[in-house]
């Protein structure tokens, strides 16, 4: 089942990713949830800590409906609202933002900051969100700065046989994005993906080579 399901969602606490699950099974849409230990990100930040996220994964063509149900689940809720709230406190051109890059933000921060536009006179209608979100995509679908300090890193690992050589070119060649419409993407370059790719094969060789050096100096 996993191989059919993406991620949609990670978080840090098992019971928010548990919340989700129940509110995707009401409204009966596949999901799972894997727990996921990892000392690396796709930020090509290490950590020295494990840390341990609940990934909850649902279907390709089901991304769309979900981003919706979860917005229309959340306009019951924005009239209970209490004005403290900091989206009130926001411009307009603040709260544009929160609807422009909806990915970036909750489905009820979403849903508030268009009802608060709506009632400052300055309505987002439905085919306007439709125009965002396309713009969105293709936004997010460019590929990340060329990662030039990862880049000779790897080399120099790679020729010097090193594991995290061929791990970080193996990365860079394959790691892909999941976009809020559940596409996938290369999250790189196609230079730096090349660059991925020889960097893992020159450490493939460098290692076998220096693993044959060592076996024929053991029975010289």
């Amino acid at each position: 089942m996993e191989r059919e399901l993406i991620t949609y969602q990670k978080f840090n606490d098992i019971a928010l990713a548990n919340e989700l699950a129940q509110q995707l099974d009401s409204h009966h849409i596949e999901n799972h949830i894997v727990e996921e230990s990892r000392t690396f990100d796709p930020g090509f930040t290490f950590n020295d800590t494990l840390q341990t996220d609940w990934a909850v994964k649902i279907k390709q063509q089901d991304f769309e409906k979900v981003n919706q149900l979860l917005k229309d689940d959340e306009t019951e809720d924005i009239n209970a609202i209490g004005k403290d709230y900091y989206l009130f406190g926001f411009t307009d051109d603040e709260l544009m933002e929160v609807i422009t890059k909806a990915d970036e933000w909750s489905p009820f921060d979403f849903v508030l900051a268009r009802k608060i536009l709506a009632n400052r006179g300055k309505p987002v209608g439905d085919e306007a969100i439709a125009t965002i979100n396309e713009k969105r995509i293709e936004e997010l679908k460019s590929p990340d700065e060329p990662q030039t300090y990862w880049i000779i890193i790897g080399y120099i690992c790679a020729f010097l046989g090193g594991l995290l050589g061929i791990f970080i070119g193996w990365f860079l060649a394959t790691y892909k994005k999941t976009l809020p419409n559940g596409e996938r993407v290369y999250e790189y370059n196609e230079n730096d993906r090349k660059q991925g790719r020889r960097m893992m094969y020159i450490g493939i060789v460098v290692l076998v080579i220096a693993a044959i050096y060592k076996l024929s100096s053991i029975f010289e």
